[in-house]
């Protein structure tokens, strides 16, 4: 009884803090108060009003006052203060759960696995675009729960939203309602991201409201389709179990180019070939994915980490340089970095600085990695962790580009830094961006996605990114 009171009061007491926090967050306060009085929804549906505003939480009437005193008190000279007290209270929250996954250990390994937390809150796919990206679920791998979201930008019909054909189709009682690529046309071909989100490899989902968001955010700015990877977590699956599903994922998107380019080669009697054709199933379902199949362009690939994703996108960069013409025509032509999950025995003058960071710090790092692998690995340089122990293949000059991205209060800054110098010495194109006054995930996270400098880091990938990926040439640059 008195667990139960506790728990409820320390989550009243964590979203209304929440709450305050995203008030000064906000760029406009005014804004934010009129956000807060058009809902003030119901217990019933509090699930679809956290999707239509992921970034902000809920009050009752009584706490109205209190958030508009509380925004007009916060104005945007603090957001510095107002991101702290933030990433305080997530790493309590962090240390909660991390709580739970230890005073209730999986006894034997999930080869099925889970890819999201009931705790995280999911926002549904809609494949109508919806805000200028439409998105699908597709679960990819019989033997895992390893699932994927793609997320397509509407550039793909000629920037004229009359031109989006919507399938219509009955099957039962179901009818499909969302984009379906147009038979007997030609298509245009966007770049492909395959996106690894953060939690720390024991939460976070590629599904979550602010995962959805971020991806949102790429797509259009870097105008490319993007594969949000749902990799089995920890401590239902442990190591290597993401970075297997990560590997799982390249060659998944290999395998769906390759049916794709044999549909086209099908012809249709006369000999010639065909733009809308496709390879069907015994169940005669087409066995290549519709929207990559129509508008993807894996020649032009690139990996995005955020966090313990970070860790998981170099290890398929590695593995795709390792593999070369087997994954044709897959080419990863660069790699994007946020804040790497990066550790090692000795510790460095950021780790020893911050040691009690403001948002991850060495305490909530060493449960993590003990809940990601398994007891007999554990080992701080264990090649998962530490990217700069001597031996590791292939050699970094064959790695592809590295966009890295560090924050200045983030416990593991020095590791991603020594990484991108290491890079930069063996001749790879790997410029670093470090953000002033910012914590370990500020571009991804809850209502931190709403601030000026996640905003600029998004744009700042995105013109790196355009660099590699650009038909016409290297015209985008620094």
């Amino acid at each position: 009884m008195y667990i139960l009171e506790i728990n409820q009061l320390r989550k009243f007491l964590f979203e209304f803090f929440l709450a305050i926090i995203t008030a000064a967050i906000k760029k406009s306060p005014f804004d934010a108060f009129k956000t807060f009085n058009e809902l003030n929804p119901s217990i019933s549906d509090r699930h679809q009003w956290r999707q239509r505003y992921p970034t902000s939480f809920e009050f009752h009437s009584s706490s109205k006052l209190s958030m508009l005193f509380t925004i007009l008190l916060f104005s945007s000279k603090m957001p510095s203060l107002a991101v702290k007290l933030y990433s305080i209270f997530f790493k309590f929250q962090q240390r909660y759960m991390l709580h739970n996954l230890t005073q209730n250990p999986v006894h034997a390994v999930d080869p099925f696995g889970i890819t999201s937390r009931r705790e995280e809150s999911t926002a549904a796919s809609n494949p109508s675009f919806y805000e200028g990206v439409a998105t699908k679920d597709i679960h990819i791998d019989p033997f895992s729960s390893l699932c994927i979201r793609i997320f397509l930008p509407a550039t793909v019909v000629n920037f004229d939203p009359t031109t989006i054909i919507e399938d219509k189709s009955k099957d039962g009682a179901f009818i499909y309602s969302g984009y379906s690529p147009q038979a007997g046309t030609k298509h245009k071909k966007l770049p492909v991201v395959l996106q690894f989100h953060g939690g720390a490899f024991v939460g976070g989902s590629n599904d979550s409201v602010r995962n959805d968001a971020f991806c949102r955010r790429i797509a259009n700015l870097c105008d490319v389709i993007v594969v949000a990877v749902g990799y089995r977590l920890a401590p239902e699956s442990r190591y290597p179990a993401a970075f297997d599903d990560g590997l799982k994922v390249l060659n998944w998107l290999a395998k769906e180019a390759n049916l794709a380019e044999c549909g086209k080669w099908m012809g249709n009697g006369n000999g010639r070939r065909r733009a809308d054709a496709h390879v069907f199933d015994g169940f005669g379902a087409s066995m290549a994915e519709p929207w990559l199949a129509a508008h993807g362009d894996p020649s032009r690939c690139v990996l995005l980490g955020v966090s313990s994703g970070a860790n998981i996108a170099d290890y398929v960069a590695r593995k795709a340089v390792e593999a070369g013409k087997l994954l044709d025509p897959v080419k990863v032509v660069a790699q994007v970095l946020m804040y790497p999950f990066f550790i090692g025995s000795n510790p460095t003058a950021s780790e020893i600085k911050l040691a009690n960071s403001y948002f991850y710090d060495k305490s909530v790092c060493m449960q993590t990695w003990k809940l990601f692998l398994p007891e007999e690995k554990f080992d701080l340089d264990h090649p998962a962790a530490n990217p700069l122990i001597p031996g590791r293949e292939p050699p970094l000059k064959f790695m592809p580009p590295t966009l890295t991205v560090v924050a200045e209060q983030d416990w593991m800054r020095d590791r991603a830094i020594a990484y991108s110098e290491e890079l930069r010495r063996a001749n790879i194109d790997a410029p670093l961006l470090e953000y002033k006054d910012a914590v370990h995930e500020f571009a991804t996270l809850d209502v931190l996605l709403q601030t000026p400098q996640a905003q600029a880091c998004a744009e700042d990938i995105a013109i790196w990114v355009k660099k590699y990926i650009s038909l016409r040439g290297h015209e985008f640059s620094y």
